[in-house]
């Protein structure tokens, strides 16, 4: 062992006469222990709430869309979709065609974007059609007898956001009406096109924007309400690997043909994500502050420790001790109180984040939150990193006690001896 880290260890174990700096000293290690637990804690929550935003919302919208540059619909759709459902990393494709339309029942009315789907198609790229939880979306599934002319009385289907159905009070089996902005030409001139739905089914999928703006019906019954023919506006995609999700895009692009661009899951929620990692940072910087504060412990703590070990300093610069020995041995005292408040606060901040996460401790009410418990998520990296910061810390708060140590005088210290 090095002279300086024997006498720095000496120092920790041993009893000083004056009991309150070893105090100090242990409010020090309890303090870094603290403010590091505090640290790994929060940035699990924070990850844990990130990963399940981003695996809910991934699961509820398709990983790839792609797109008339033009915006006046594809055409060739079932030619497409088959030739592109064949293309690498591709795992399902699914055509859609969404409009902005107004939902009315009774004196209540509100904007929805409706987009008709293929069910069973739909379902291998969103799952925002198995959150129904009333009803059923079965009745969105076309059959042989779509084109019968009982099939034209009957009203078609409809499945509505729950804060939608919520805010137009309607429920399974409520006929409501639609109009398309659409419009169609009379002799009168272009009137808006309105068409009597049948709500079949009510999904939640807990997240705001599509539970209260969204409704899904056939894709041939919203054909025929916006008069566009046999097309549709997008086709959707699920890849399977999500971080490569705008390489497989341009790829999808190029393999469509010009006139096509494409956007993927993290270009539309882009905003989102920039919000959760601006919430981290700051979660990190006003956390991270208690290991501050345990720092200013260690700065005290060191202070009076160089002035109770005056004699004992110039004596070891009277025997031969060079001033740099005495200056690292104050060095590592200080970072040896960050390293065991560090190794203690890790311990504390996993164990802690492990079981709250394993156990479910703090329950939430997933009316609001649509989870019901704080999903915790702890990261490797994030103890790296929270470790490397609270040892930085440490060691700074050190300079100014070692410097201070180094330039005691040895006949000064020991005049009156």
């Amino acid at each position: 062992m090095r002279f300086e880290l024997f006498v720095a260890a000496r120092y920790l174990r041993a009893k000083r006469r004056q009991a309150v700096i070893s105090l100090i000293t242990a409010i020090s290690v309890a303090g870094v222990a603290a403010g590091v637990a505090s640290l790994i804690i929060a940035l699990a929550i924070t990850n844990g709430f990130r990963q399940d935003l981003e695996q809910r919302l991934v699961g509820a919208s398709s990983h790839v869309s792609l797109l008339r540059v033009a915006n006046d619909g594809i055409r060739d759709w079932p030619a497409l979709v088959a030739r592109l459902e064949k293309q690498p990393h591709v795992a399902a494709a699914a055509p859609a065609l969404y409009e902005q339309v107004l939902v009315s029942r009774g004196a209540r009315a509100r904007g929805v974007v409706l987009k008709g789907v293929l069910p069973d198609s739909e379902r291998r790229v969103g799952q925002l059609l198995g959150t129904v939880k009333f009803g059923s979306a079965a009745a969105l599934a076309p059959s042989s007898a779509d084109e019968s002319p009982a099939s034209t009385q009957a009203l078609p289907p409809l499945v509505l956001g729950k804060g939608a159905a919520d805010e137009l009070g309607a429920t399974v089996g409520s006929v409501v009406l639609v109009t398309s902005p659409q419009g169609e030409l009379t002799p009168f001139g272009m009137v808006p096109k309105y068409v009597r739905f049948k709500v079949v089914g009510i999904f939640e999928s807990g997240f705001y924007d599509y539970d209260t703006a969204w409704g899904f019906t056939r894709l041939a019954d919203a054909q025929r309400l916006f008069g566009l023919g046999d097309v549709v506006s997008v086709v959707e995609f699920r890849v399977d690997d999500l971080d490569r999700a705008g390489e497989i895009g341009g790829e999808l692009e190029r393999a469509a043909g010009p006139g096509f661009m494409s956007t993927n899951w993290m270009e539309q929620n882009r905003a989102l994500f920039r919000a959760l990692r601006l919430e981290r940072r700051v979660t990190f910087i006003t956390v991270g502050l208690i290991v501050l504060v345990a720092a200013l412990n260690i700065l005290i703590s060191l202070i009076m420790m160089v002035m109770e070990k005056t004699r004992d300093i110039a004596v070891l610069l009277s025997l031969g001790a060079r001033r740099a020995q005495v200056r690292n041995i104050f060095l590592l005292e200080g970072v040896l109180i960050g390293v065991v408040g560090t190794a203690l606060g890790l311990v504390l901040g996993y164990a802690l984040a492990w079981a709250g996460g394993h156990y479910r401790w703090i329950s939430l009410s997933p009316e609001i939150y649509s989870i019901d418990y704080v999903p915790f998520a702890p990261r490797l990296l994030d103890g790296v990193l929270v470790a490397l910061m609270s040892l930085g810390i440490s060691f700074l708060a050190t300079l100014y006690p070692s410097w201070s140590a180094a330039r005691i005088l040895p006949a000064e210290a020991l005049r009156y001896e």
